[in-house]
């Protein structure tokens, strides 16, 4: 059984459309699956059970990007294909069963969305694939059991980043003698070509408690390293994604972008924003979401401290009912 499994460029969509690829792999227990994706989110598949082969959609003129793809899979006879892009190419490949998505007016998250898009009981929990080497390797670099802050100040664009001193200062209260998270080392991510957005952060953070991994493990290694952090909090990125599929309890920031469809998704997790809503922010005069303007200074230390004692609190008494369960 061949199943082809078109979804996003985007890092942070992609690993929200996994959940019904990991579906479709329960599912089907000897389907050989190819996935295509932009080039920044192909990676997060290679360790992927079942896997054929990872074709990587860069976008080319004249949509030549689509023609690249129908060329790679035309000589296949595919069982499923699976095309949240929306595109015709399902229509134009030999196949038994089509599942095209279509973009939806809806209030509800992109995860239940894609859920009620494919008839499904419940939504598809995202997951990612992550092999023994690569978890080692995280080990290594962040090593498990120690208490660890994971932090994400980098984003797609300057309007979605959290102001780097809320940030440092956040930091220094949660991981002083005092803090929640008392002398815990604190775990910098960011991708490539994100160095110079995080090095002011690094900078600011107590020396000999940083582990700076901006542009220096791949998305995987990256997702492994968050499986051992005691909390990550971040800004709306697909780092914050990964953190919230790795089950690290995770805290998104958001100013101009929907936490109703985008919020991290998981049941250790928290969205939380400004006094701003996300209409009064996109409806201000003046607003361009091509500016280099921040739209997060309504976001307080206060606030996200706050954020962090509820979302620990309510980690703490979960763990606490399922060891009473046990």
């Amino acid at each position: 059984m061949k199943i082809l499994f078109i979804t996003s460029n985007r890092i942070g969509d992609a690993i929200l459309s996994s959940g019904l690829l990991a579906q479709l792999a329960d599912q089907y227990r000897t389907a050989r699956f190819t996935v295509a994706a932009g080039p920044a989110a192909a990676p997060l598949f290679q360790d992927m059970p079942r896997l054929e082969r990872i074709i990587v959609l860069e976008k080319r003129p004249l949509a030549g990007h689509w023609r690249k793809l129908w060329l790679n899979c035309l000589l296949h006879r595919w069982d499923i294909i699976v095309d949240l892009r929306g595109s015709a190419i399902a229509w134009l490949l030999w196949c038994r069963r089509r599942l095209v998505h279509r973009s939806q007016q809806s209030e509800a998250h992109k995860v239940v969305q894609l859920g009620v898009a494919y008839g499904l009981d419940t939504p598809p929990q995202p997951r990612i694939w992550c092999s023994a080497d690569r978890t080692a390797r995280a080990a290594h670099l962040c090593p498990v059991g120690a208490p660890l802050l994971a932090l994400g100040p980098t984003a797609n664009w300057v309007g979605k980043q959290w102001p780097i001193d809320r940030f440092a200062t956040l930091a220094a209260r949660l991981t002083s003698a005092t803090g929640p998270l008392a002398g815990a080392q604190i775990v910098v991510f960011g991708g490539p070509g994100e160095q110079a957005m995080a090095a002011p952060l690094i900078k600011a953070l107590p020396e000999g408690r940083v582990i700076d991994l901006v542009g220096k493990v791949d998305l995987l290694t990256a997702y492994a390293c968050l499986r051992n952090a005691t909390l990550y909090i971040g800004n709306d990125s697909g780092l914050m994604h990964l953190a919230a599929t790795a089950g690290v309890p995770t805290i998104g920031l958001f100013g101009p972008s929907r936490e109703n469809h985008y919020g991290p998704w998981g049941a250790n997790t928290m969205a939380v924003r400004g006094t701003q809503s996300f209409e009064e922010i996109i409806g201000a005069p003046g607003y361009d979401h091509l500016s280099d303007q921040c739209h997060m200074t309504s976001l307080s230390v206060e606030r996200v401290e706050a954020a962090v004692s509820d979302l620990l609190g309510k980690v703490a008494v979960t763990a606490t009912n399922l060891r009473v369960r046990a």
